[in-house]
């Protein structure tokens, strides 16, 4: 199912999937991303990383905990950033639903073009000019 002008696409609303493209639109966030798929770093950590303020990789973080890239867990004094691999799967499907559509598209054209071609060697023959 694709309906189109903020609705839905497929089994995602388009809330959803604004957010997931939103969160890993930037660089930085997919770094983070990157780094807590293969661990699950400390915000102190990632910070120490970015040559940036720690209240600005907070708010990296935070952008992907809305889009539910990623989570955060309490071990004592530090928060652990988590991924979500599941996000990343939501991600996916909204493209590949993209994908589809506009492949239906493409053959829609294609076949158009091809019946109006064989429209035209039809009528050129009929003319007399083939």
């Amino acid at each position: 199912m694709v309906t189109y002008n903020r609705m839905v696409v497929g089994e995602l609303e388009d809330t959803e999937v604004d957010r997931l493209f939103h969160a890993l639109a930037d660089s930085t966030r997919r770094d983070i991303l990157h780094r807590c798929i293969d661990g699950e770093p400390s915000v102190s950590r990632l910070a120490g990383v970015y040559p940036m303020s720690f209240a600005a990789v907070q708010k990296h973080v935070a952008v992907l905990e809305r889009a539910g890239l990623v989570s955060k867990e309490r071990r004592g004094r530090e928060q652990l950033v988590r991924s979500d691999t599941g996000a990343v799967g939501r991600a996916r499907q909204a493209l590949d639903e993209l994908e589809t559509t506009w492949r239906g598209r493409v053959n829609r054209m294609s076949d158009m073009l091809a019946h109006r071609t064989e429209q035209e060697r039809i009528h050129s023959t009929m003319r007399g000019t083939g």
